[in-house]
C-alpha cells in the first residue's frame, strides 16, 4: 500500500474534482455515498469517499468495483486505503466512514461517470460524477423513446399459460436452504391476486404454469443460505421460458436465458434495474411543493443514468421501451407512497372509547393533498403506454393506491353513476391530461367493478327474492343489472371490455357455492387435521402474522367478540401464522398468550404458510377462509364479517346449506 501511495503521488495530476457532485446513489439504505474529491493522474484514478450511515452498522466494499465512463468503458479498481476489500466495517459512533479507492487511470476527456461496488442489483452506486461547472443535457422521455420505437404485436394482451422452467446446477437442499421459490401472480385483469410456489426438485430443476393476461416482467423470489435470491424474466402469454442458474466466479448466481423473450431482453434483466431506486422519492421529508421540486429532480437524473444505460447497453427497442416504463411505473409508486406517507404528517389519528379522531395538524398541507395540481409529478408519466401492466406486483400495488387517493376520493358520490362519471374524470385528469380514456384509467375502472361486483350481485338477489317493492333508485344503484351496462359503456378499450364481458359471465353462471380441498396438498391435509378435531362444525380461519399490524389490530380489536362466538356449537374460529419454525418466536408465544389464549392459534413454518397463499389464493394478510363442515371451502364471493358476525354467518349458512 505504501509503495502504491508514493507511485500515486509522484505520477502527474492531469484534473482534480475538489467537490464533484453526482446524480444518484443507489442501494445504500438508510445511508448516503459521497465522493469528496477526484484526482485524475497519468497512472490512476484517485476518489475518496465517505459514508455516512446509522452507527453500529457495517458495510465492505468488493474487490471488483470500477468506475464506467459515459461511453460505457470500465476502469477497475487497484487498491483501497482505510479498510479492506471484503473486510465488513462497523459504522463508528460519529455515523461517517471515510475510505479511498485507487482505480485504472481514466482520460482527461471523461466528464462524467460512474462508480459501482459490482455488477449485481444490491451493491453500492454512485451515478453521475462530475465536476459541478459540468454542464449536462438531460433527455426527455419523448427523446429517449422516439429515438427507439418499438411497434406493438397486434396481439400484445392476450390470455394464455405462461411456463416457466429450468434447472439449478449444483443444487443441494442443506446447502440452499430453501426447496421452494416463489411468485406473485398479480394479473390486473383476473380475479385475484396472490403468491405461487415454485417448488425446487432434489435434482435442482423446476417448473411452474399460470395463466396471464399480458407480458410479464417479474422475478422469482426465496430466500436461501448462500445468497441465492431468485431470478428475473419476461414472458409473453402462450411461451416457455427455460433458465439455467448457475454460480458465477464472483460466488453469486447468474442466470442464462435458453429462449423466448427472456433471452430477447436478457440485457435488460442482466443491468442493474437503475430506475428502481426512484421510487424512494416517498421517504422525502418535507411539504408538497418542495416534494414536487425534489422529485422532478430525481426524475431528470434517473432517466440521463437509464439513457446512458440503455445506449452502452445496447438495448433494442422493446428493452429500452421496458426500461422506460418500468421508471415511470417505479416513479409512480414513489409518488403514491410519498402522499400515503404524508397523510400521516397533516393529520393525527387516535382511537379513543373505540371511536376513531382525526385531527388536522397543517391545514395548509391538508388542503394541498385535494388539489390535482399537488399531482404535477404524474403528467410526466404515460398511463396509456401497455408496457406500463407488465410488471406484477408493482401495477397491482398502483391500480390499488389510485382508490384511496385523495384527490380521486374526494369526487366520492352514493350514486353508481355519478361516481364512474366523477372518480373517472378525476382519474382522467389524474393519469390523462383529462384528454380521454387512458389504458391505465380504464384498468382502474375494471379494477373497482371486479370488487364490488360481489355486492351488487348481492342487491340483485334480494330483490329478486324479495316480497316488498323495492324502490328504482335503490335498483338503479345498488344491483349488478344495472350497474353493469354503466361500466360497459364507461370501459371502451376493446382488450378491457372483453375482460368485464367474461368476468360478468363467469360470475352470473358460477354455481357452485363451494369448492373441494385437493388431495396430495400439504397445507390442505393441515386444515383436514384441525377440521377433524371439531367434526361438525364450519372452520372460520384467520391467516395472520406478527409483523401484520391490521392482523394484531382486528385480533385485539374483536377479543370480547369472539368469546361470545366461542360459546356457539357449529363454527371453530381458527388463527394461523407463519414462523420461521413451528414453535414460533418468542414475541409470538407472548403475543398469542395475551391475545389468543385458549384459542385455536396454529403456528406453522414460513413455508407451510407459503403453501396455504398458493392454495387459497391470496398474497396479503389478514386472509379469512371458510371451511364447510364436510371439508370444503366457502367461496370468496360469500364473505362473513366479525363485527357482524352472527347474521353474515347465518346468511352464508342459508346458501350453502340450501
Amino acid at each position: 500500500m505504501i509503495a502504491c501511495l508514493a507511485l500515486t503521488a509522484q505520477a502527474k495530476v492531469i484534473k482534480r474534482i475538489k467537490s464533484p457532485e453526482s446524480l444518484l446513489c443507489l442501494n445504500v439504505y438508510r445511508g448516503e455515498l459521497k465522493a469528496n474529491e477526484v484526482v485524475m493522474t497519468d497512472t490512476a484514478t484517485t476518489i475518496k469517499f465517505s459514508l455516512t450511515f446509522p452507527k453500529g452498522d457495517y458495510f465492505c466494499i468488493a474487490q471488483w468495483a470500477a468506475l464506467i465512463d459515459e461511453d460505457g468503458n470500465r476502469y477497475p479498481v487497484h487498491s483501497i486505503e482505510g479498510m479492506k476489500f471484503g473486510e465488513w466495517i462497523t459504522v463508528p459512533d460519529s455515523g461517517v466512514k471515510d475510505f479511498t479507492l485507487h482505480f485504472a487511470p481514466m482520460p482527461k476527456h471523461v466528464k462524467i461517470f460512474d462508480f459501482i461496488e459490482g455488477d449485481g442489483d444490491n451493491m453500492f452506486m454512485l451515478l453521475g460524477i462530475h465536476d459541478s461547472k459540468t454542464e449536462l443535457h438531460f433527455p426527455t422521455l419523448k427523446e429517449v423513446s422516439e429515438a427507439h420505437a418499438y411497434a406493438f404485436p397486434a396481439d400484445w394482451f392476450k390470455t394464455d399459460t405462461i411456463t416457466i422452467k429450468g434447472r439449478i446446477e449444483g443444487y443441494d437442499a442443506k446447502d440452499f436452504g430453501c426447496n421452494a421459490m416463489r411468485l406473485t401472480n398479480s394479473d390486473v385483469f383476473g380475479e385475484y391476486n396472490h403468491t405461487m410456489n415454485v417448488d425446487i426438485n432434489a435434482d435442482g430443476t423446476f417448473e411452474k404454469k399460470f395463466q396471464y393476461s399480458m407480458p410479464f416482467l417479474d422475478r422469482t423470489f426465496t430466500e436461501s443460505k448462500n445468497g441465492f435470491n431468485g431470478f428475473k424474466f419476461f414472458a409473453l402469454p402462450g411461451e416457455t421460458i427455460d433458465v439455467t442458474i448457475r454460480r458465477n466466479s464472483g460466488g453469486g448466481f447468474d442466470c442464462i436465458y435458453n429462449n423466448g423473450s427472456s433471452k430477447d431482453v436478457n440485457r435488460l434483466l442482466k443491468s442493474t434495474a437503475i430506475s428502481n431506486s426512484i421510487s424512494e422519492i416517498c421517504t422525502f421529508e418535507g411539504n408538497i411543493a418542495d416534494f414536487n421540486v425534489y422529485a422532478e429532480r430525481i426524475w431528470n437524473n434517473t432517466l440521463y443514468c437509464l439513457a446512458k444505460q440503455i445506449r452502452n447497453g445496447k438495448y433494442t427497442p422493446l428493452e429500452t421501451q421496458l426500461a422506460l416504463a418500468k421508471l415511470q411505473s417505479d416513479f409512480t409508486e414513489g409518488v403514491i407512497n410519498y402522499f400515503m406517507y404524508h397523510e400521516s404528517v397533516v393529520q393525527k389519528e387516535e382511537i379513543r372509547d373505540g371511536v376513531l379522531y382525526r385531527e388536522i395538524i397543517d391545514s395548509t398541507e391538508y388542503a394541498a393533498m385535494y388539489d390535482k395540481k399537488s399531482y404535477v409529478m404524474l403528467k410526466k408519466v404515460d398511463f396509456n403506454n401497455p408496457l406500463f401492466l407488465c410488471f406484477g406486483s408493482s401495477t397491482y400495488f398502483i391500480v390499488n393506491s389510485f382508490s384511496y387517493n385523495h384527490y380521486y376520493r374526494e369526487k366520492a358520490d352514493s350514486k353508481e353513476k355519478d361516481i364512474i362519471e366523477n372518480k373517472y374524470a378525476a382519474l382522467r385528469d389524474l393519469l390523462g391530461n383529462g384528454n380521454g380514456n387512458t389504458l391505465f384509467a380504464q384498468v382502474c375502472l375494471f379494477d373497482r367493478y371486479k370488487s364490488y361486483f360481489k355486492h351488487w350481485k348481492s342487491s340483485d338477489d334480494f330483490v329478486k327474492k324479495s316480497s316488498m317493492e323495492i324502490g328504482k333508485d335503490f335498483i338503479e344503484n345498488n344491483c349488478i343489472s344495472s350497474i353493469h351496462p354503466l361500466y360497459l359503456s364507461a370501459i371502451t378499450h376493446p382488450y378491457i371490455h372483453a375482460k368485464l364481458e367474461q368476468f360478468y359471465a363467469n360470475k352470473m353462471a358460477a354455481k357452485d357455492l363451494t369448492w373441494a380441498l385437493p388431495k396430495n396438498n400439504a397445507a390442505a391435509d393441515v386444515i383436514r387435521s384441525i377440521a377433524a378435531r371439531y367434526p361438525g362444525r364450519y372452520l372460520y380461519i384467520d391467516f395472520w402474522g406478527m409483523g401484520c399490524g391490521p392482523c394484531r389490530g382486528e385480533i385485539q380489536q374483536y377479543k370480547d367478540k369472539r368469546a361470545e362466538i366461542a360459546k356457539r356449537d357449529d363454527v371453530k374460529l381458527v388463527f394461523i401464522a407463519g414462523e420461521r419454525t413451528e414453535e414460533g418466536s418468542e414475541g409470538y408465544r407472548k403475543y398469542v398468550k395475551e391475545w389468543l389464549d385458549g384459542e385455536e392459534a396454529v403456528c406453522v413454518t414460513n413455508e407451510m404458510f407459503n403453501i396455504f397463499t398458493e392454495l387459497f389464493r391470496f398474497s396479503a394478510i389478514p386472509h379469512k377462509e371458510i371451511i364447510t363442515p364436510d371439508g370444503r371451502v366457502v367461496s370468496d364471493d360469500i364473505s362473513v364479517n366479525m363485527y357482524d358476525f352472527d347474521r353474515s354467518f347465518e346468511a352464508m349458512k342459508e346458501k350453502v346449506e340450501k
